[in-house]
């Protein structure tokens, strides 16, 4: 299983996620888009929405993620929405599980991290174990969106 790395919040990994949280990535809002997703935590004022156009052969083709709350949630959707892009929704939903297990500790090896890009900068998130939630706010958003296309379109 891949060591958590020995670094600092305010260290590199915190830089990165400093960086995603001052400067978010895929703000613009979608006026057509195929998959929208919003999830609120009450207990502290996060919130983020997602939006998704898929292009014909049903691969992700335009993000927009926009979010309120702390800065985990704020790069955590930021993060996110960089690695989307050209997916299919099952690549999608691999690549979420992949995230999920890697925040709860659970990744296999160095392959379950392929693909997850800026998003293993989250892994020092893991040792504040309250702050899990932040990070995989917009991943919930995404799940439940991908769920409610899915339904809607069949």
């Amino acid at each position: 299983m891949p060591q958590l790395p020995d670094v600092p919040l305010e260290g590199l990994y915190g830089d990165l996620v400093m960086e995603h949280y001052r400067s978010p990535h895929n703000r613009a809002p979608l006026i057509d888009a195929d998959i929208e997703a919003e999830e609120f935590n009450p207990f502290c004022g996060d919130r983020t929405i997602l939006q998704l156009k898929l292009d014909v052969r049903g691969r992700v083709c335009g993000v927009s993620a926009r979010s309120e709350g702390c800065s985990i949630i704020q790069a955590a959707t930021s993060m996110l929405s960089d690695v989307l892009r050209g997916k299919s929704l099952g690549e999608v939903e691999e690549l979420g599980a992949r995230f999920r297990a890697s925040m709860y500790g659970r990744a296999g090896d160095d392959d379950d991290m392929e693909g997850l890009g800026d998003l293993l900068a989250l892994q020092v998130v893991r040792r504040y174990p309250v702050r899990i939630k932040c990070a995989l706010l917009p991943l919930t958003a995404l799940e439940e969106g991908i769920k409610a296309y899915r339904a809607k379109t069949r």
